[in-house]
């Protein structure tokens, strides 16, 4: 299903005007659930459309929490975290102060600490507060000599809770950077430094061209690497390498010890002039990388065991040519995407004129479908898909995928013989008239396409194309909300805008005016979901790190005060959870946790939830107490604007009474009152 910009404009990107906010500046027609009520009253918001969650093999190896900058170890872009949908949003800043942009590249440990690049190496920083404040990093100019910088693209945390980090002098490095409760180290702690270049160069006996660009561990603990770069001509020769340092060898140095390098640093090198352009991804099976020429999946059997070995079509480097509206180009040689995976299937675009999605068995390799993508854009408009795909896995049988057009982005430079596309920055990735002039200088498209399981094998279709969107980030698939996330630039306005798609339709479902600055841009970094379920950060061109947040929650007494929404967390509870927790019934809010400071006695806090249907007296308040355990409601609370049949896309309000000290207080500082409420049906 083709849409058209025009047909798209026709549909409300709504705003909510009991909030203070303005109607969306495109809107030309109201969409039909919101007829009569933009005007009233009442608040409207993104309706839930919770999806099951995504399904993704656990890696022992891998930390718990979104460990990288693709979130799992299957790079599925995907996360189960509650994101904002739109009641009241608010987008909040911290500024930053010593960086020379906002952190380009976040990701979690096993605390929910944010890890972010800083001074060439990795902090864990505040990002909520008003000025990002650093609690604790390593830099190697500060802390190891200097003469390298971390790769921090590439960098994630394992199941130790430990930073396992790419370098740009071809180490790698693991970091202890909190203790055993979480608590950030002033100065993290190496404890683990691998010369992988040299050791591969020692195995192979001849010297490998290309740096080290990407590391993961697999299911058995042994961590894999590959060198490479952005734009790896095979016509250049360049020699490079792919293989694995031994759970052993890891082990036997975390433990303070040494390895013998020479015989648990296993490699395989590919042709000349092969090597990956972006990441790595890890299954049960192996190690899934993807070269400028061909998939592969390795797996450790005391050496490098190719189990397949997929070659896949590319017209090589794509560049803008005189007088095109674009002066860049694509990043890669090959294709842009990092694989990413489901439990059966390989994801990856070919690079061909014509660019399709291809899915490879992740058993045999071969190509079980493929469709061509993004290709219904008006004449001379090149696509270059340069992310990973989105893939989102049920475990029904359908795969669902959502790819985005980039070409323009990348820089006139990285055609140059001389260019070291290993260095992870923007002046030596992106097109200076890019990050100038905004996504006028970028082709358009976004399109979902789903690969089903059919009698036969797999086919694939497309169910929604936008030709209208040039989105600057990496989208974000919230399966909680059922939206897709990204940011954008308005091609008439120049406004810059945090935006919604509804991921069955594709459909705009919600944009959030941030500036017309052409600083503003994302510059492809991506959009990084808090862990909260109240955040959406992305990073910005200036010193600006954006967080587009629900104003949920207020104090309807104290109007002045505004309740700091960095306290408070929207979880999904499923319903074993809540009746394996003396719950009863079925959960039909998330459960909103709120620590409300210096509290009057008995206030009465409103939490703003939507998604409701049937009458108000189908539900029944809930709250955890001190015992973990979920109690019906035995204070005053109320349902506010309930009356009559309730309409999902509505915003009500749950009124209750609080008191310092009470049943449902978690907290047992003095005026402060943390609360944990959901309704159920």
């Amino acid at each position: 299903m083709k849409m058209t910009r025009r047909s798209f404009l026709s549909t409300s990107a709504f705003t909510l005007l009991a909030c203070g906010l303005a109607p969306a500046a495109h809107a030309e027609e109201t969409n039909s659930l919101l007829t009569g009520l933009l005007g009233s009253k009442a608040e409207t918001a993104l309706p839930p459309k919770p999806l099951t969650a995504k399904v993704v093999d656990a890696n022992p190896f891998m930390g718990f929490s979104e460990s990288n900058i693709h979130h799992d170890c299957y790079n599925t872009d995907s996360t189960d975290a509650v994101l904002p949908i739109g009641i009241c949003p608010e987008v909040n800043v911290a500024m930053e102060k010593v960086n020379p942009n906002a952190s380009p590249a976040i990701f979690f440990d096993n605390f929910d600490n944010p890890i972010s690049p800083f001074l060439g190496g990795l902090a864990i920083r505040d990002l909520d507060a008003e000025e990002v404040t650093t609690r604790g990093f390593f830099s190697p100019t500060k802390h190891d000599g200097g003469g390298y910088v971390i790769q921090s693209s590439y960098s994630f945390v394992d199941g130790r809770n430990l930073i396992v980090c790419p370098t740009s002098h071809n180490h790698v490095l693991m970091l202890r950077a909190a203790d055993e409760n979480g608590t950030p180290l002033p100065v993290f702690e190496k404890v683990l430094d691998i010369d992988i270049k040299a050791a591969a160069e020692k195995v192979l006996g001849r010297t490998l061209d290309q740096k080290l660009l990407s590391v993961v561990f697999d299911y058995e603990g042994n961590l894999w690497f590959v060198t490479g770069g952005f734009r790896i001509y095979p016509s250049r020769g360049q020699q490079g390498a792919m293989g694995y340092v031994s759970h052993a060898a890891i082990e036997a140095i975390l433990a303070g010890g040494t390895a013998d390098l020479d015989h648990e640093v296993h490699v395989y090198a590919p042709i000349a002039g092969e090597g990956a352009e972006n990441g790595i991804a890890a299954c049960k099976e192996g190690a899934v990388i993807l070269t400028n020429l061909a998939c592969y999946l390795l797996r450790a059997n005391n050496g490098v065991e190719v189990v397949w070995h997929t070659s896949y079509n590319s017209v090589g480097a794509k560049d803008s040519h005189e007088g095109d509206a674009t002066t860049g180009g694509g990043l890669a040689w090959g294709s842009g995407c990092s694989p990413s995976l489901s439990r059966d299937l390989v994801f990856f675009t070919d690079n061909l004129d014509t660019v399709s999605l291809l899915a490879l068995d992740i058993h045999t390799g071969a190509i079980v479908a493929s469709l061509p993508v993004i290709d219904e854009l008006p004449a001379n408009m090149p696509v270059s898909v340069e992310n990973s795909a989105i893939v989102y896995d049920h475990g029904t049988g359908t795969i669902s995928t959502i790819v985005c057009n980039w070409f323009g982005a990348g820089s006139p430079n990285l055609a140059k013989p001389d260019n070291d596309s290993s260095i992870q920055s923007y002046e030596n990735i992106y097109d200076r008239n890019w990050l100038m002039k905004g996504n006028s200088m970028i082709m358009p498209g976004i399109e979902r396409v789903d690969t089903i399981r059919t009698g036969d094998g797999w086919t694939m279709k497309s169910v929604w194309c936008r030709d209208d969107l040039s989105d600057t980030s990496m989208m974000k698939l919230s399966t909680a909300t059922g939206y897709i996330y990204g940011f954008v630039q308005d091609v008439d306005s120049g406004m810059w805008q945090y935006i919604v798609l509804d991921f069955e339709t594709g459909r705009t479902a919600l944009t959030v005016d941030v500036a017309s600055l052409y600083g503003y841009n994302n510059m492809a970094i991506g959009m990084y979901a808090g862990r909260d379920g109240n955040k959406l950060y992305c990073p910005t061109g200036y010193k600006e790190l954006l967080r587009l947040q629900d104003r949920f929650v207020y104090l309807p007494e104290m109007p002045y005060r505004k309740v700091d929404l960095d306290k408070t967390r929207r979880t999904v509870v499923s319903a074993a959870e809540f009746a394996a927790a003396g719950g009863q019934g079925t959960p039909a809010t998330w459960l909103h946790t709120v620590t409300f400071d210096n509290l009057h006695p008995q206030t009465i806090a409103a939490i703003r939830v939507n998604g409701l249907t049937g009458k108000a007296s189908d539900y029944k308040l809930y709250a955890k107490g001190t015992d973990g355990q979920y109690h019906a409601f035995t204070g005053s609370w109320s349902l506010e604007n309930a009356s009559g049949r309730l309409r999902a896309q509505k915003v009500y309000e749950i009124r209750f009474t609080l008191q310092d000290g009470g049943d449902f207080d978690l907290s047992m500082d003095a005026k402060e009152v943390t609360a944990a409420i959901l309704l159920a049906r």
